[in-house]
């Protein structure tokens, strides 16, 4: 497979983001319901496509990563927070999500900020062996945050410096 493409999403993507979203939804990092039609649009007001980095192979969405602020406030404005990050069946175990991870703080430092932070259900252990490969390291654990799929799961915070 050749590298991943990484780009800045447009609008225009929005209906293969979402089709994305859904075939990669999980209660492994999901913990909202599994989306059902009508479906909704993935931009929002909250997520735009300019705080959304995509990952292409051959011209198809493989992956994205979404970036945002951790508060708005401008006390807080030097931290970035990863609010997504999904990966195609197909291409998982390839790369993709860590140039997506590497290019959203790439990214986060070019906008500015001195700190990345994310949150992962405790029982992901793939996505959090690649967070930490990358320089995240726990920085706090709500016990029993989420109740899926009659299990409770913890909510693992995590964050590097950039």
């Amino acid at each position: 497979m050749p590298d991943p493409y990484i780009r800045t999403a447009l609008p225009d993507d929005d209906e293969e983001l979402a089709a994305l979203d859904r075939d990669t939804w999980s209660y492994l990092h999901a913990v909202l319901p599994r989306p059902q039609p009508p479906y909704d649009s993935f931009f929002s007001e909250r997520h735009t496509p300019e705080d959304t980095l995509v990952a292409e192979v051959d011209r198809r969405i493989v992956g994205y990563v979404r970036l945002g602020l951790a508060y708005k406030v401008a006390s807080n404005a030097h931290v970035r927070q990863i609010q997504g990050l999904a990966v195609a069946e197909t291409v998982r175990g390839r790369g993709v999500a860590r140039a997506l991870l590497r290019a959203a703080m790439e990214e986060a430092r070019r906008r500015g900020a001195r700190r990345i932070r994310l949150g992962v259900l405790g029982h992901n252990t793939p996505a959090r062996r690649l967070y930490e490969s990358e320089g995240f390291a726990v920085e706090g654990v709500l016990p029993g945050e989420f109740l899926l799929d009659g299990e409770y799961v913890d909510d693992v915070v995590m964050g590097r410096p950039l």
